[in-house]
């Protein structure tokens, strides 16, 4: 009895908009349970109700008896699917469609102008009032197809036994100094013909050792390395003066030259 007293002086206490916020789901629920059938079941209306309240009152919970609040909390998830469902459907999907004129017209710029590229048949259309693309306009023009060149892989196979690679690594000794050791490496044996060491190495002690390394019945036809500037003019020209053809690796690439790179990390293992 006192906590029926306590109620009703409390509701009393309470604003007329809290009141209908409170007797509308609760009204709502008894109609729910007055339809005929065994169990009750929530239309999609109910639903929609439950998710606005649960929108716009913050006690929505409290006169929620026939379901479980995770459960309008997933109803209300599932509406903003079908929401963004309705708003994207599979036929608005990606951008729209150039038209077909645009296309040929675009396709025909590119044959008539060959040296015109995308930026400047951009250009153009928009003079034209078409608006559409830079993007677009490279993706429609017509390209000339050029023989494919081999990849760097098909090159260092093809041409294996005609190769040399040369490469520095350090080694710091027990009185705090580093030494620089050079390799030269066969690519068609796997296999370091020569190698020495030094603390100071020059342009001159480098041809030197290609000299030892190679003699002039068994000099390859390319030489590959790095672009380490040791390797100065002094060397180039004694490269040069051999009969060989340099082949610079690109910059920051050490991959391109994997057979030699992979023995000296083996060494330092």
């Amino acid at each position: 009895m006192l906590k029926i007293i306590l109620r009703t002086i409390f509701s009393a206490l309470r604003s007329h908009r809290v009141l209908a916020l409170e007797n509308l789901p609760l009204r709502h629920q008894l109609n729910v349970l007055q339809r005929n059938t065994k169990k009750p079941r929530f239309k999609n209306r109910d639903r929609l109700l439950w998710v606005v309240l649960a929108r716009i009152w913050s006690d929505w919970r409290m006169p929620l008896t026939l379901v479980r609040h995770e459960t309008v909390i997933r109803w209300h998830k599932k509406g903003f699917r079908y929401y963004w469902r309705w708003k994207s459907p599979p036929w608005r999907i990606g951008r729209p469609k150039v038209p077909k004129d645009v296309r040929e017209l675009i396709r025909k710029m590119s044959q008539d102008n060959p040296l015109c590229g995308a930026p400047r048949i951009h250009g153009e259309l928009l003079k034209l009032g078409i608006n559409v693309s830079q993007a677009t306009v490279s993706k429609y023009m017509v390209r000339d197809r050029k023989p494919p060149s081999q990849s760097w892989r098909t090159f260092l196979k093809n041409h294996a036994h005609d190769i040399v690679s040369i490469d520095f690594f350090t080694v710091p000794t027990a009185t705090f100094r580093v030494l620089f050791v050079f390799l030269v490496f066969l690519k068609d044996r796997r296999e370091v013909i020569h190698f020495n060491v030094t603390d100071s190495p020059s342009a001159f002690w480098i041809g030197q050792q290609i000299v030892q390394a190679l003699p002039w019945d068994t000099t390859p036809r390319y030489l590959l390395r790095n672009r380490d500037r040791k390797y100065g003019e002094e060397f180039i020209h004694r490269i040069e003066s051999m009969g060989m053809k340099e082949v610079l690796i690109s910059a920051q690439s050490p991959w391109q030259n994997p057979y030699v790179g992979r023995i000296i990390g083996s060494i330092r293992q």
